[in-house]
């Protein structure tokens, strides 16, 4: 007996020293009434007191005020002995004052009888733990507020089959749908229709699944069915075990800047078309005059050869078919000049419905009978701002083109609308109302990359032989000049629209214009010009021989001068009835010659004869210009108006 009892109470020290050896959980004992009947390590660790300062006390000490007050360690007590346990979570305090919070477990001790003779009571210090806790809380709160609080961004959750589980602000801004119509819903309700069928989105959650990541952008749907284009990103979320729970996606509505690139890309397009017709302007410019100059020597030679010699049957074919090719040639350069904005316009009102209609049979005519010719023109369309002589020969270019795109025949529809505010449709106009000619064709169409390109200079998709190129270029450079612009519009199999945007006469304008056309006449051009002292000035010897043998046919009297400055030498010497000029000399200009004529003999008519486009903005507006290559006709025409006083310059007629 005494070795059993030496050997539970060696058990007991074993359990007590245990108990004692504790820190982390204050282990102490109260008797029935909540008092105090041991204390561990851990229990002084935590409460801050030693064992003989607790010891036969309440346990509600470690109460806050306001809790003993409110009766809790008592019902503690209470609710141990009637359930058989207590557990609870709340604010402590330590022998310092200071509050720590507390996991609490109070346990009934009953005897053998069932007796109660006492409680075991277990308290964790879990400070830390909520401290933690709170900050979770603290940041998961911030969180779904920042994510709420986005509304440029449709961000959501989705589970691992692609329904949408959570919905923030942004998302229903920008797809439409309130939290309750789409959680629970299939994320595919957001792609087009065609994007369904080809199955886009599943294709967007395998990837996310094996690559963790997927990014796209395309047209996505709102609630009401609009469109709207889109860059999304979905990622996959896993568990701490790598198993997929789901997927974040974040979704921004891009329309905006994708419409901005694509205004700047259009921008840039346009300043390099606008760079590259300018370089080529300037080169035409260039071209035109030396060029001109070349055609008039051999045009001129030919003429004078003619009128000289008696040629065979067979030379004579010869010489027509050379002459023929310098009117091309001239033809050529003003298709140039047109292209680059450098020829010269007679500007007038013109009322597109009676040019069209002057025109129908020609334009008929031209494209044969296989393509039937429809007009739609509402009625009272008011009068647009253009040269109708290049204005005819833009409309036929345009409708030999159409003709072209139709090889089995078709229809034509030649017609107009009016536009109050051309900015709306095209911003680089200038603000004011336009008239939009159009001519539609049923022909083949064009693809993208032919419509880019079908206005730039020599570019053709006919065969050799079969167009210079040209047309389109010329219709636009028409188009620049009278400040209207050439739209085209056009897809494969479904034919091509050439829109004309021209501005529209204002009332003033017309009232003006109108006044200009009563104006007297100038007086009658005589039919013959009798013999004159004619001095011909040009530093080309070709055209300069040429010049004065075509005077001299005439019956006219000619002196030749090779600059300005020879020019006013004679002038100084013998009277002189009228000059013909070159305009581009070196060291004086024809232009600049005139002015010193005009101040020393006022009285001498003077003609400018130039391979240019037009005169330079510092010439007199009062000056004849005659453009290079001239024939004899045009030569002795100019001469005629000159004698008579006659200085309004005569609408530009160009061989077609």
């Amino acid at each position: 007996m005494v070795g059993d009892k030496g050997s539970a109470l060696a058990g007991e020290d074993r359990y007590k020293v245990l108990v004692d050896a504790i820190t982390d959980y204050a282990i102490y004992m109260l008797d029935p009434q909540g008092n105090i009947v041991s204390w561990n390590a851990g229990a002084s660790r935590f409460k801050g007191y030693e064992a003989g300062e607790v010891l036969g006390t309440h346990f509600s000490r470690f109460y806050r005020t306001t809790d003993r007050d409110k009766g809790l360690p008592l019902f503690a007590l209470a609710h141990a002995a009637e359930k058989g346990r207590f557990e609870d979570e709340g604010w402590r305090v330590r022998k310092d004052g200071s509050e720590f919070w507390a996991h609490v477990i109070i346990d009934p001790i009953r005897d053998n009888a069932g007796s109660l003779i006492g409680f075991a009571k277990i308290t964790r210090d879990l400070t830390e733990r909520r401290q933690a806790e709170a900050h979770l809380r603290r940041t998961e709160q911030q969180f779904r507020l920042l994510v709420q609080g986005v509304t440029d961004y449709a961000i959501y959750m989705m589970d691992a089959d692609g329904r949408v589980s959570s919905w923030n602000a942004g998302a229903e801004r920008i797809k439409g749908y309130r939290p309750d119509e789409i959680i629970g819903k299939h994320f595919s309700n957001f792609f087009p229709e065609q994007d369904r069928l080809s199955g886009i989105p599943d294709h967007a959650l395998d990837i996310a699944r094996n690559d963790g990541r997927y990014e796209s952008e395309g047209w996505r749907l709102r609630k009401d069915g609009s469109r709207f284009w889109a860059n999304a990103i979905i990622d996959a979320i896993r568990d701490d075990d790598g198993v997929l729970i789901g997927f974040a996606k974040i979704t921004r509505d891009i329309t905006e800047k994708r419409d901005a690139q694509a205004a700047l890309e259009l921008a840039r397009e346009e300043l390099f078309q606008a760079q590259k017709m300018e370089a080529l302007g300037q080169l035409t410019g260039g071209v035109a005059h030396d060029f001109n100059n070349l055609l008039m020597a051999v045009q001129a030679s030919l003429d004078l050869l003619k009128r000289r010699i008696s040629p065979a049957p067979e030379a004579q074919s010869l010489i027509d078919n050379a002459l023929q090719a310098t009117r091309r040639g001239a033809s050529l350069i003003q298709r140039l000049l047109a292209f680059s904005r450098r020829q010269e316009l007679d500007f007038e009102s013109v009322d597109l419905w009676s040019l069209i209609r002057g025109m129908t049979d020609m334009l008929q005519r031209s494209i044969g009978p296989s393509v039937l010719i429809e007009t739609y023109f509402p009625p009272n369309l008011p009068p647009v701002r253009t040269d109708p002589n290049q204005m005819v020969n833009a409309l036929l270019n345009l409708a030999i083109n159409a003709r072209d795109a139709m090889p089995d025949g078709g229809r034509l529809l030649i017609g107009a609308r009016l536009e109050a505010d051309g900015t709306r449709n095209h911003p680089d106009l200038q603000k004011g109302d336009y008239l939009c000619l159009y001519m539609q064709d049923e022909g083949q169409g064009m693809d993208l990359d032919t419509l880019r390109n079908a206005a730039s200079p020599f570019f053709t998709t006919k065969g050799v032989g079969m167009g210079t190129g040209l047309g389109l270029s010329m219709v636009q450079g028409l188009m620049a000049q009278s400040e209207g612009k050439l739209v085209l519009q056009s897809k494969p199999g479904a034919g091509t629209t050439a829109e004309l945007w021209l501005p529209v006469v204002v009332a003033g304008a017309r009232a003006t214009e109108l006044a200009r056309k009563e104006t007297p006449s100038a007086p009658p051009v005589p039919e013959k010009v009798h013999a004159l002292s004619v001095l011909a000035v040009d530093d080309d010897p070709l055209v300069l021989m040429n010049t004065v043998m075509m005077l001299e046919d005439m019956g006219h009297t000619v002196c030749e001068a090779s600059s300005g400055t020879k020019a006013l030498a004679f002038l100084a010497e013998r009277a002189i009835d009228l000059i013909v000029t070159d305009q581009a000399m070196p060291q004086m200009t024809g232009s600049q010659l005139a002015d010193i004529v005009r101040e020393r003999w006022p009285g001498i008519p003077i003609v400018i004869a130039t391979g240019y486009s037009e005169l330079p903005p510092e010439a007199r507006a009062d000056l004849l210009r005659l453009s290079k290559p001239f024939s004899e006709r045009q030569l002795e025409d100019i001469i005629r108006r000159a004698v008579s006083g006659d200085r309004q310059q005569p609408s530009p007629s160009y061989d077609r």
